[in-house]
């Protein structure tokens, strides 16, 4: 039986005097003790938008795949930037020599050591927080000989075919039917003083151009942020000679450091790229880097205190480690995805959800770094997911190239209505690229003008419109628990406005004077619906989660528009299955393809029903009725459970998506490739996600503690909750031992579930 009780009392009592201790960061290290066979075997480091997968190898190698954010190429392609091989010879990898590689996370960096005796090598690599450059440090014995060597695959002009450029209709490619051959142009090997510098510079291709212009977008200015891009790095080092334009090779000291600095500009030249590159290199000497060392290691520590979640639990669980116990499984799952978006969050664009920056050569696609399943763009129902727990960690800074990304495509959004619809309001397709086109091969092989209802062709995705609508409901999230009353009034109130009026134009009132959402259909798995729940219950709940904003925030169109859907939005769809009332899909829905549950969407991400809410029930019916099910990749399951009070559920749900990672990698959460690729950020966002909601829950000023968490698990935690507060707790034996509510006038909120 649960008892719910208002718990001022008791914050009080268990105040006083109490400190509550961090997280014990090392235990969640990564050590290795043996060198990897290949970039299987990877580490990822990064800054927030410089990314390093990184390994040693027997042979006496340490080598690591750069990669960057916005290092887009000339067809709308992530690549990487290069490929780095530094030999140390003697080899000190070999079976005969202790070795150790640890992921140091309080730091943000990874350590080698290798040999013993005074015959010790070590290396520091850490990618600087605070500035594009990586660094590498080693200390070695002084006849050791360091030589580092850019490995450079893209070296010629190449055609680009089928999977490789995107597996999404690969066997029905438009690309080269409209648009002919797909040739990405080599990367340029530099020739400077001293200094190791390659560079990929993208020319104009006329293709941004069709594709715009077979969507009718070519009336609206749309900037190409492709065009003239041009992205690389520049090596060098103290104690290190160049050998030729590829290599560098130490000649003195025991103490080594070798710096590469990263660029991406755009539009530019590339003289000016060299120019700019060069400077941010210049800066790297001694004095510099010893501050900046000091500066990325607050950097880190701040960050890993903005909140964290430490589990003990003695069950244990099979993972491809063996036998390992449940605390410390979760925990680790936890804190590694934590540092994977910490090392790829902060860029100019938001994190790819199929691999981040942290993809390598497959072995089904030997040699190809830069492939990824699923292509270049941007879909909404993945993008979000990585995205979802960052209110409740802190991590604000890491949504804004999310939220940057979606409102720098509202004004084409916009023109997108007017021009396929005549009306107002902004359309939001599921997938776009960057700039907010749809894709080439969503959208098909015909121009916008011979195709009936103006919109792309391919079904899954045709009428799923809730991107806008969650998007809005993401904002809001960002704004209640930041309280940036600046983000609410410039970002959130007209997003709000022009998703939510788009909706009220493009539909007609049925008999009853309500919206009919048709044509509509359920996310990518019912086709063919009237009133599809995702959209209806995305603006049931943003009319709500408005109505509860401060009026001096809210705008006087917007007050107004939700005044008129208050009377004309029809109610969540739901049914009687077996006996028992349950949300719907849809009112009518049919033609099923995907294996989604839209129902559940009234639960999350549009929290209308759940804990504390009327009609529980119906979300636990359709929970308990939902088909398929899994707790893996894209899939919620486990994330609706905690959100409907299902402890068992959710814990064992959360165990299992932990526990398994892809069976190829060495690094424990590299989680996939599950439905998309490796590592899967939807995996590991609804992991964290899920995790936070077992222990909290928030509904506008209510925190509800401990919602969904097992009475067997111990847990020392910090959150953040909404109205910029911050809870920090220790449960231990079934029993609060410590809390601390920042600021104090939020205990009053707190509803504990025990």
């Amino acid at each position: 039986m649960r008892i719910q009780m208002k718990t001022k009392l008791i914050a009080l009592f268990l105040l006083l005097s109490l400190q509550i201790s961090a997280q014990n960061i090392e235990r969640n290290n990564v050590v290795w003790t043996s060198p990897s066979n290949n970039s299987m075997g990877s580490m990822p480091l990064g800054n927030g938008d410089i990314g390093l997968n990184l390994w040693a190898e027997k042979e006496g190698n340490i080598c690591f795949y750069i990669s960057k954010t916005d290092a887009w190429e000339e067809n709308g392609r992530l690549l990487k930037i290069g490929k780095i091989k530094i030999n140390i010879s003697p080899n000190p990898f070999t079976e005969s020599n202790p070795f150790v590689q640890t992921l140091n996370l309080s730091n943000g960096l990874i350590e080698i050591k290798a040999g013993s005796g005074n015959k010790i090598s070590k290396f520091t690599i850490w990618v600087d927080a605070n500035n594009p450059v990586i660094h590498v440090d080693a200390l070695v014995d002084e006849t050791a000989v360091i030589t580092a060597q850019t490995e450079i695959w893209r070296d010629k002009e190449r055609s680009v075919t089928g999977g490789e450029f995107t597996d999404f209709l690969s066997d029905i490619n438009y690309f080269t039917k409209i648009y002919g051959p797909i040739i990405t142009k080599p990367d340029v090997l530099l020739s400077v003083p001293n200094k190791v510098g390659w560079y990929h510079h993208n020319p104009e291709l006329q293709g941004f151009y069709t594709n715009l212009k077979q969507q009718g977008l070519d009336g609206f200015n749309v900037v190409n942020p492709l065009k003239k891009a041009t992205f690389g790095a520049l090596m060098s080092g103290s104690g290190f000679e160049k050998k030729d334009d590829k290599t560098l090779v130490s000649n003195s000291g025991k103490e080594i450091n070798l710096t590469i600095a990263v660029l991406t500009e755009q539009p530019s030249t590339p003289e000016k790229w060299l120019a700019n590159v060069e400077k941010i290199s210049n800066k790297n000497n001694k004095i510099v880097v010893q501050n900046n060392f000091k500066l990325h290691k607050e950097w880190w520590a701040k960050f890993w205190n903005r909140s964290w979640i430490d589990i003990s639990a003695n069950a244990t669980t099979e993972t491809q480690n063996g036998t390992e116990k449940q605390g410390d499984v979760l925990t680790r799952g936890y804190t590694l995805q934590r540092f994977i978006n910490a090392c790829a969050g902060r860029g100019n664009y938001p994190i790819k959800f199929n691999g981040s920056i942290f993809t390598v050569e497959n072995k089904d696609k030997e040699g190809f770094a830069d492939y990824r399943r699923w292509g270049q763009g941007y879909w909404w129902q993945n993008t979000r997911l990585p995205v979802l727990s960052m209110p409740a960690s802190g991590d604000f800074d890491m949504m804004q190239p999310f939220f940057k990304m979606y409102f720098n495509q509202l004004p084409l959004a916009k023109y997108r209505a007017k021009m396929a619809f005549k009306h107002d309001g902004a359309y939001f397709a599921e997938c776009a690229y960057p700039w907010g086109a749809v894709f080439t091969e969503a959208w098909g092989d015909k121009y916008i003008d011979d195709m009936p209802d103006r919109i792309q062709w391919r079904g899954h995705h045709k009428y799923e419109w809730v991107s806008g609508l969650e998007l809005v409901t993401l904002m809001y999230e960002y704004y209640l628990y930041t309280q940036n009353e600046k983000f609410a009034r410039e970002k959130l109130i007209p997003m709000a406005y022009e998703v939510m009026l788009f909706f009220e134009q493009h539909y007609k009132l049925d008999e009853r004077g309500k919206l009919k959402f048709e044509p509509s259909q359920a996310l990518e798995t019912w086709w063919e619906c009237t009133n599809a729940l995702p959209e209806v219950a995305g603006m049931n709940y943003l009319v709500k989660i408005i109505g509860n904003m401060p009026e001096k925030i809210v705008s006087k169109d917007l007050k107004v528009l939700t005044q008129r859907l208050t009377k004309i939005l029809p109610s969540v769809p739901a049914h009687v299955v077996d006996g028992k009332n349950m949300l719907a899909p849809a009112d009518v829905f049919k033609n099923k393809h995907n294996a989604e549950n839209p129902e559940l969407y009234a639960v999350y991400p549009f929290k209308l029903y759940g804990l504390g809410k009327p009609e529980i029930e119906m979300g636990i019916n359709a929970y308990n009725a939902r088909d398929p099910k899994g707790n893996f990749g894209w899939r919620q399951d486990d994330l609706f459970a905690a959100l409907l009070g299902l402890t068992d559920e959710a814990q064992k749900g959360i165990i299992d998506r932990a526990s398994h990672w892809d069976k190829g990698q060495r690094f424990p959460a590299f989680w996939g490739p599950n439905y998309d690729w490796t590592p899967d950020q939807d995996h590991g966002g609804v992991l964290l996600r899920t995790t936070q909601n077992m222990l909290l829950q928030c509904d506008d000023k209510e925190i509800r503690l401990f919602p969904a968490w097992p009475k067997d698990w111990d847990v020392n935690f910090k959150l953040h909750a909404p109205f910029s507060t911050t809870i920090e707790c220790v449960y231990k034996n079934g029993k609060i031992e410590k809390l601390i509510v920042t600021p104090s006038s939020r205990e009053k909120d707190i509803i504990f579930t025990k």
